[in-house]
């Protein structure tokens, strides 16, 4: 097996600055694309810092932003990221929305985090598109952009063009969903270690688990989880889940949900899944081999469930992401 030639690089990826710049939904965007990354061996993005308002901005906590290019560096952008706005009943600047619609008209894509989401509906470009935000704003983005269709209660929303993503911490699992859209599952899996986070999380979880404190720290679900994991190839039932938990079936299920924001058998889909882009990528197993060593029954089963939850036939996915020759 041999690595694959350096892909194409991912080009320019604009972070907007401006007065009342949300800092830590900045300092996400400039993690994940400014930051080099020379340990990956791949390009990476060519971060730019855009200003809206001048060339030096002023975040919260006395933070001050020096950009290093004007709204002119968004018509070469392949990526704009857009932080938290600043006041989400105050319209952006026109020359900031008509630069949005021009970028998005030529095949850029847009990632919010956050009340960035109000940005794109303000520059109407979230008519008709499936989008969210952090659900403490959900009702007020339905409400000032009726033709939204706001998701509400999960993580992210990629709507191809735009990704729409919730509060703060959301918007680093949307950032590193589009690096998995452009590099594939071992290089988003290599940054997100870095970052010390999970490796993925799927949009569609939940953006927060109302659930009290533990009086038993100790007996969480981690080492359950793991044993999984490790078994990824065998059948795992809730009832099996349950006896490594020391728990019934009905109790394990409560304490799954609320701790995970999903059933254990869709949690189960998803690592299967995550475990089977990891091969794709990495060798060159055929894929009823793939669809054995990741708990499938049979090849069809898993191409209907991974293209359900990629979107993609693994063998297409295979074809853009694999490193094998």
């Amino acid at each position: 097996m041999r690595d694959r030639p350096p892909r194409t690089p991912p080009g320019v990826a604009a972070v907007l600055a401006y007065d009342g710049l949300c800092t830590f939904e900045y300092g996400i965007a400039i993690e994940l694309f400014d930051l080099e990354r020379p340990e990956l061996g791949v390009p990476w993005y060519d971060c730019r810092i855009v200003g809206i308002d001048g060339r030096v901005a002023r975040g919260s906590g006395g933070v001050r932003v020096e950009a290093d290019a004007g709204l002119g560096a968004l018509a070469h952008a392949r990526t704009i990221v857009v932080p938290g706005w600043r006041d989400r009943a105050e319209r952006p600047p026109e020359v900031l929305l008509r630069a949005l619609r021009r970028a998005v008209a030529r095949g850029a894509r847009v990632l919010t985090i956050c009340s960035g989401a109000f940005v794109l509906g303000y520059a109407g470009l979230l008519d008709g598109r499936r989008c969210t935000t952090h659900w403490r704003y959900v009702a007020e983005l339905k409400a000032r952009f009726p033709g939204a269709l706001v998701e509400e209660d999960v993580l992210y929303v990629d709507d191809g063009a735009l990704i729409t993503s919730a509060g703060s911490a959301a918007g680093m699992d949307a950032c590193l969903h589009l690096v998995r859209r452009d590099f594939g599952a071992r290089i988003a899996n290599m940054v997100a270690r870095r970052l010390v986070m999970p490796p993925h999380r799927e949009g569609g979880q939940a953006q927060y688990v109302e659930a009290p404190v533990a009086a038993r720290p100790a007996r969480t679900l981690a080492p359950v989880l793991d044993w999984a994991r490790a078994r990824l190839h065998e059948p795992i039932g809730v009832e099996a889940l349950a006896a490594r938990a020391a728990t019934s079936p009905r109790t394990f299920l409560r304490r799954f949900e609320a701790a995970v924001g999903t059933t254990p058998l869709a949690w189960l889909q998803r690592e299967r899944i995550g475990r089977a882009r990891e091969l794709l990528e990495g060798t060159a197993l055929p894929l009823a081999r793939v669809a054995e060593q990741c708990g499938y029954a049979s090849p069809e089963t898993f191409r209907a469930a991974f293209r359900r939850l990629v979107g993609v036939p693994p063998a297409a996915y295979r074809a853009r992401f694999a490193r094998a020759a």
